[in-house]
């Protein structure tokens, strides 16, 4: 079920019309219609209050509780092969500080992990706001591709903690961090929509109330 749907199902079983729903969390009742048709997402924010007033966590609403597919284009033992090669390789290379392996393109910082018959690459352009892509290749084919590019909002983001989030990385949602880590004043968020094979999500880092790093990411399979 996608969040969608759980935001219209929870408010309906409030019995509550959306303009109701939308004046009770101080929205419009336009904004709760987008939601619930997938106009768009909430944003942190909003997903932090519609947790207080359903009484949910972030995570219930969220999770895609949809498996993964059995169209995949591996079994499933190799399936899960693929899942957990790719949760190490991101915490073996820019999670986990890893070195840097030589450019493919002119100033890009590239990593690679190998292991048996995978190989991850990682490639991204800039610092303070940058692009870049994931992909994993299965006996020398592209199975899996991610795009994401994000932005430092202020000087008191923290690049170790930002590595401490993603080296959290999921194997349910192996694409970025957990939903939620917080260590000390820092808070990272990161929610996503759909499965393995075509997804799209949202990452934030916040220090005390002020967000300073956002990050937005897509992709799926390669066939």
């Amino acid at each position: 079920m996608s969040i969608h749907e759980k935001i219209r199902n929870l408010r309906k079983k409030k019995n509550i019309s959306q303009e109701e729903f939308a004046e009770e969390i101080g929205i419009s009742s336009e904004l709760v219609a987008r939601f619930e048709k997938a106009d768009c997402l909430p944003d942190i924010n909003q997903l932090i209050q519609l947790s207080n007033y359903f009484g949910v966590s972030i995570d219930s609403l969220v999770k895609d509780e949809e498996k993964y597919s059995d169209a995949f284009i591996a079994p499933r033992m190799e399936f899960d092969n693929i899942v957990m090669f790719l949760c190490e390789a991101k915490k073996k290379t820019y999670a986990g500080k890893g070195s840097e392996t030589k450019a493919s393109r002119l100033n890009s910082h590239d990593l690679k992990y190998k292991k048996g018959n995978l190989e991850y690459y990682d490639t991204y352009l800039g610092g303070e706001q940058f692009s870049g892509e994931e992909a994993v290749w299965l006996n020398n084919v592209p199975i899996w591709v991610m795009n994401y590019t994000g932005r430092t909002l202020h000087q008191l983001f923290s690049g170790d903690f930002l590595k401490e989030a993603l080296s959290r990385v999921p194997l349910e949602k192996p694409f970025r961090g957990p939903t939620v880590y917080k260590k000390n004043n820092y808070n990272y968020h990161c929610f996503v929509n759909g499965s393995f094979e075509w997804f799209s999500g949202y990452e934030e880092i916040s220090f005390g109330n002020k967000k300073v790093y956002e990050c937005i990411f897509h992709g799926g399979t390669i066939k």
